[in-house]
């Protein structure tokens, strides 16, 4: 399960990348990385803006992309008998979500925890930076619990 959702993840970020291509693309990913590396925990807010003037600015290429994604992702685990039933270790899954979205709580809602998820959203929208700090330490705390106890603790 782990492996099917972290290729879907990597198959719309590669199909997101495919239809910008030849639209200035290249500046607005460079001004990206700069901000990333430059000035990783000042500057996010200008990385989420610039995230969020690009769906409101192409949404039907958000939707196709999307599309796309399922279609390929449909016809990749088909033809290579990925079984989607298949139990992934939830941990690894909250600690891809904790990286991935975990500014916006997603990893608390994966884990049942609604309502410090949506202390995370409001906090997001506060102070953008704290949150993503937050959901970094929390990715490096399950990373640092064993199967066993991350159940015990979290029983997501």
């Amino acid at each position: 399960m782990f492996k099917n959702i972290l290729l879907t993840v990597f198959i719309f970020a590669a199909v997101l990348i495919a239809l910008t291509f030849g639209e200035s693309v290249f500046n607005v990913f460079a001004t990206w990385v700069y901000d990333l590396t430059g000035i990783v925990l000042i500057n996010l807010q200008s990385v989420y803006e610039g995230l969020r003037a690009y769906v409101l600015k192409d949404p039907f290429k958000i939707i196709l992309a999307l599309i796309i994604t399922a279609i390929i992702s449909y016809w990749l685990f088909k033809n290579n008998n990925a079984k989607l039933n298949e139990e992934g270790t939830p941990r690894k899954i909250a600690i891809v979500l904790a990286i991935l979205l975990g500014w916006l709580g997603v990893h608390r809602f994966y884990l049942n925890q609604i309502v410090t998820g949506l202390l995370y959203l409001i906090l997001s929208q506060i102070y953008l930076p704290l949150t993503i700090i937050l959901s970094l330490i929390d990715a490096v705390r399950y990373y640092s619990m064993d199967e066993l106890s991350f159940k015990q603790k979290f029983k997501p």
